[in-house]
């Protein structure tokens, strides 16, 4: 169970070699979490993430888990559960593509709606039934800024995200008054291996940063955080700029 200050003791990570998940896992370690579930394909990082979590404090255990294999989500995530309660779910796998080999490429294209859509869309439904038949817990799920207005830079990705958002927003309502928590995660640019070398973005943040997001939105149980929180009002001004000029912007 979590904490007076919403800590949970048990968390587990869809996407464990997440270093936006992984700075996450820390900062609540250093709290109180003491249980983590490393769930991703099998590889020297998932290995070097959970060493490192267990070097923290945390007994930590590495599960095969692929985002596109769907089929498989009910019985390897089920087996988790069975273990004990799970405080906390977060879904932060994820594929930003490259934007022009994807248009070019539909299968490629694809596969990265697959992964950040079709596969948390079925990760998460796994997660939220299991976390109501316990009768509490949090599903922390991490979308981005892209999901707000499809931008010519990113729109495969951001379609995606797009479809994502909307799934956890429909799934927290669904699951209000049930004692599950669902929270969804807006970050800007985040500073990560998987962005070095592309441009950034106004506003541009860290794992570190957003992992800290996280932690107070789960003490204040809110149910959208954005990173930075001035993305918030940016986002909301670009909303309703008009097509013709918006396709003008730098984005």
């Amino acid at each position: 169970m979590k904490d007076a200050f919403g800590t949970p003791q048990s968390l587990l990570i869809l996407g464990g070699t997440s270093e936006i998940a992984l700075a996450t896992a820390r900062r609540l370690i250093a709290r109180r979490t003491r249980t983590v579930w490393l769930a991703g394909r099998p590889s020297p990082d998932l290995e070097k993430a959970a060493a490192h979590l267990r070097g923290l404090g945390a007994e930590t255990h590495t599960v095969a888990f692929d985002a596109l294999a769907p089929d498989s989500h009910e019985t390897i995530l089920g087996k988790i559960f069975a273990e004990g309660d799970i405080d906390m779910v977060l879904l932060a796998f994820g594929l930003l593509g490259d934007q022009a080999h994807d248009e070019r490429d539909p299968v490629a294209a694809v596969r990265v709606a697959q992964t950040n859509y079709t596969g948390a869309v079925s990760a998460g439904l796994v997660c939220a039934r299991a976390l109501q038949s316990q009768g509490h817990g949090s599903l922390v799920v991490l979308s981005s800024v892209a999901a707000e207005r499809a931008r010519r830079s990113n729109f495969i990705y951001g379609s995606a995200k797009a479809g994502l958002d909307a799934f956890t927003q429909g799934l927290g309502d669904a699951l209000h008054g049930t004692g599950v928590h669902v929270m969804v995660v807006r970050p800007g640019f985040v500073r990560t291996s998987m962005t070095a070398g592309r441009a950034e973005t106004p506003l541009a943040t860290t794992p570190e940063a957003v992992a800290t997001a996280i932690e107070l939105g789960l003490r204040r149980r809110s149910e959208t955080v954005w990173v930075p929180g001035a993305l918030r009002l940016v986002m909301a001004a670009l909303r309703h700029v008009p097509r013709p000029l918006f396709r003008r912007l730098p984005l």
